[in-house]
């Protein structure tokens, strides 16, 4: 007796939607993500205040992990929506080409993010001191 596919759920479906449209919006938040890691970089470069730099820094961040989950989304979908319930389906798919090119691109994003978190947020301003007694980085 030959058994029928499983139709895929309607949850599935309504994710695999999701993923569909966070994954198209790929490119414009990688160029986001260029454009804000280059108007940090030039902040470093002429040495900004460290109340200019960390917002800059955080909006980094941001934009590097809404790039990084559209490259996870991408992914998912690539493989499909029956990936989503059956985990031999998803398995079988993720030896796909297209599958590890995504795969890639998001875990290079993820140790972009990561490196940044940790090396290059500067300290958070501190604002609950007097203007006159500002806090800087250089010892007394």
């Amino acid at each position: 007796m030959i058994k029928r596919r499983q139709q895929v759920s309607g949850q599935a479906e309504a994710e695999y939607t999701a993923d569909v449209a966070l994954a198209a919006q790929f490119d414009d938040l990688l160029a986001q993500a260029r454009s804000a890691e280059q108007v940090f970089r030039e902040a470093q470069a002429r040495a900004a205040a460290i109340s200019e730099l960390y917002p800059l820094a955080i909006r980094l961040d941001a934009a590097l992990t809404d790039a990084m989950r559209a490259a996870y989304a991408a992914r998912r979908a690539e493989i499909g929506p029956r990936g989503y319930d059956d985990w031999i389906y998803r398995r079988k798919a993720m030896a796909k080409s297209a599958v590890h090119a995504w795969t890639d691109e998001a875990e290079r994003l993820l140790t972009l993010r990561e490196t940044h978190r940790l090396t290059g947020v500067p300290p958070r301003p501190r604002t609950d001191l007097p203007d006159s007694s500002a806090v800087t980085n250089v010892p007394a």
